[in-house]
């Protein structure tokens, strides 16, 4: 298991890892390219770069100068704006409120534990994969208490610790977009995804929602739980053998205050459900759109509401029975926690906020989308060939760029209107997108936890270096790639829609 240096793969590896060392970090990347769009944008529009709007066969489409007197003035009166108006950092600032408290006061950690600790030895496996799959609900929590306690399970029950990290692992950075349940991801990446079809079609946008591939991501959390079952059984397991070392692994029960609150948190949430459904259900429900509509209402513009309510009120509940919240001091300061760990974040907004609104403001976004979806009918790529292409750029980007958010400001608003131009709708566009970022996440060396997983991993072997951990975990990146690519073709194929409201193609 120790680094071999020799070989095609590894020497691949070490490049990756060597180029993706070298890239500024994400604040300082957005910085820069937003930057370069300022100095492109003077560049084209002296050049007299222009198109027809496809929106309207009578708009020419030029490029605007942020480097004329009014590009300027633009930039220092919206510097403020565009922050604040970035797609996701409401969204996601806000969702971390309900996620966050459910977190810190040990709700979600027990409720993994207990779940992985009630799962049958013979569907432990599976239980680890569906268990990492579904941890991405509660945003990098999984990253920390799934690995660790799938290689303490295996070592426990005589298997490989190893083999029980590689599941888990698995589940929660390869499987990070499948799910049952709406997270934080779902509006991080549909803010972007939104914004970026304003471009093209404002009214399209308007009826969009962040539950924009709901169906296909439940779908994906069982096709991939099955997957990864059998890769690790039939293919990572054997491989790695019968393990050599020395283990004194004991895995704690839960303890009766931790069942009694996960009970009581169930049942808050029973409640709370029914709740929230009495805003919906009922004919003439405040949450239904008109002529009595759930798909476009306010109840499904209002999704982040509804998750944060469904996540902060078993967090509080648990607390609250398990003595970790014993007041409102206490829930102000686990929220105020949860808010310093998104510091990264918000910084990250601000810069990233400035590239995507210059990138808008230029016009620069919208050409790139009818030269670049000219180029494509050219080359004749599109359907199924123009998917798979650009699943294959996306896992390839994912290898250099960790950050889900960082990577889709980049370019969403580059391939949405390309690919809306060619017929496909936004949706479809995002969730492509999703596929290619999950698969490759667990083996690109700059993925934030990867470093961690490692420091887990030694503790059962001492020799486990990036190279080691990236062969064990190859197989499922390369087999998840694959297989969840197929189901989307399959689903592209059919015709379903990929969430409420939210089809396959888009009508130019």
């Amino acid at each position: 298991m120790g680094n071999n240096k020799s070989g095609f793969v590894q020497r691949a590896l070490d490049f990756i890892e060597r180029v993706g060392n070298k890239l500024p970090h994400p604040v300082t990347l957005f910085a820069i390219l937003a930057g370069l769009v300022v100095i492109v944008s003077a560049i084209l529009a002296n050049l007299g770069i222009e198109a027809t709007n496809p929106a309207d066969d009578e708009e020419i489409i030029t490029v605007k100068n942020l480097l004329s007197s009014e590009g300027i003035e633009y930039m220092f009166t919206s510097l403020v704006d565009n922050f604040i108006n970035f797609a996701p950092l409401g969204v996601v600032l806000a969702t971390m409120i309900g996620i966050g408290l459910a977190e810190r006061s040990g709700f979600i950690s027990v409720l993994l534990r207990g779940f992985v600790l009630w799962v049958p030895k013979r569907f432990l496996t599976a239980g680890l994969v569906f268990a990492g799959i579904m941890s991405s609900v509660a945003s990098d929590a999984g990253y920390v208490v799934l690995p660790p306690l799938g290689a303490m399970l295996f070592a426990a029950l005589g298997r490989h610790p190893l083999a029980g990290l590689a599941a888990a692992f698995a589940g929660v950075s390869a499987g990070f977009s499948a799910n049952l349940l709406l997270s934080a991801t779902d509006p991080m990446l549909g803010g972007l995804t939104i914004e970026a079809a304003t471009t093209i079609d404002p009214v399209y946008a308007e009826t969009m929602n962040h539950a924009m591939n709901y169906y296909f991501i439940i779908v994906s959390t069982f096709l991939l739980t099955i997957v990864g079952t059998f890769v690790s059984e039939k293919i990572v397991e054997p491989r790695l053998g019968s393990y050599e070392g020395q283990t004194t692994e004991k895995l704690e029960k839960l303890s009766p205050l931790e069942r009694k609150g996960i009970i009581w948190s169930f049942v808050s949430i029973v409640i709370t459900s029914i709740l929230l459904a009495l805003l919906i259900v009922p004919e003439n429900a405040p949450l239904r759109g008109e002529d009595g509509a759930i798909i476009q209402s306010p109840f499904m513009s209002s999704l982040v509401v509804v998750i944060l309510i469904l996540f902060f009120v078993p967090g509080l509940v648990y607390g609250i029975v398990t003595k970790s919240i014993k007041n409102d001091k206490d829930v102000a300061n686990q929220l105020s926690d949860t808010m310093a760990s998104m510091g990264m974040f918000i910084v990250l907004a601000f810069t990233a906020g400035q590239f995507v609104a210059f990138f808008n403001e230029t016009n620069m976004g919208l050409l790139l989308g009818v030269y670049g979806a000219e180029f494509l009918e050219s080359i004749h790529l599109t359907g199924i060939p123009l998917i798979i292409a650009f699943i294959l750029l996306t896992a390839f980007v994912n290898l250099f760029i960790g950050s889900a958010s960082a990577k889709w400001a980049i370019m969403a608003p580059i391939f949405v209107p390309m690919m809306m131009l060619q017929g496909y709708s936004p949706e479809l566009t995002q969730m492509a997108y999703r596929v290619a970022d999950s698969s490759t996440n667990i083996i690109t060396p700059l993925m934030t936890y990867f470093a961690i997983i490692i420091a887990f991993a030694q503790k059962y072997d001492k020799k486990m270096g990036i190279g080691s951990l990236i062969a064990v975990m190859l197989p499922y990146s390369i087999i998840f790639l694959v297989v969840w690519s197929l189901l989307l073709i399959v689903w592209m194929w059919l015709g379903i829609d990929l969430g409420p409201g939210s089809p396959i193609l888009y009508d130019k």
